[in-house]
């Protein structure tokens, strides 16, 4: 199987959406933050890794325990997903965190605050306009 192959990609899409249901059905550890989303996966070609991002919106607190709890629970996650999935391996799980999910809600505020800005710098300067008539 190549890396980029449809194969590939159906593996991962099919990975990354059980794993979601996983961690958000079935896992129990209360330092997962209910805000975490499995955005993902990159198995290995011959299914022995899996890279799995996750973004948590929450604090570097709550994100820190998080990637800690799902450390811990990865075999149990990697085992329910043996059960589901129907892969010749298994592969091992690695999560990292990936805040491209918080680095767009930062921009997209910021995008705002410089749009408002800009309305109401047009605003004084038309209302400035007005009053030299």
């Amino acid at each position: 199987m190549r890396k980029g192959s449809i194969k590939s990609t159906q593996i991962n899409m099919e990975v990354k959406r059980e794993i979601s249901h996983i961690i958000h059905d079935e896992l129990k550890d209360p330092r997962v933050h209910p805000m975490t989303s499995v955005l993902d996966c990159e198995a290995t070609t011959d299914l022995k890794q899996c890279k799995v991002f996750v973004s948590v919106l929450s604090d570097e607190e709550d994100i820190k325990r998080t990637m800690e709890g799902l450390k811990k629970a990865a075999p149990f996650i990697r085992k329910r997903l043996a059960e589901t999935v129907n892969l010749r391996n298994t592969p091992e799980l690695k999560f990292i965190h990936d805040d491209r999910i918080s680095y767009g809600v930062y921009m997209s505020h910021l995008i705002e605050k410089v749009t408002e800005e800009d309305q109401k710098k047009h605003a004084d300067e038309g209302g400035e306009e007005r009053e030299d008539d």
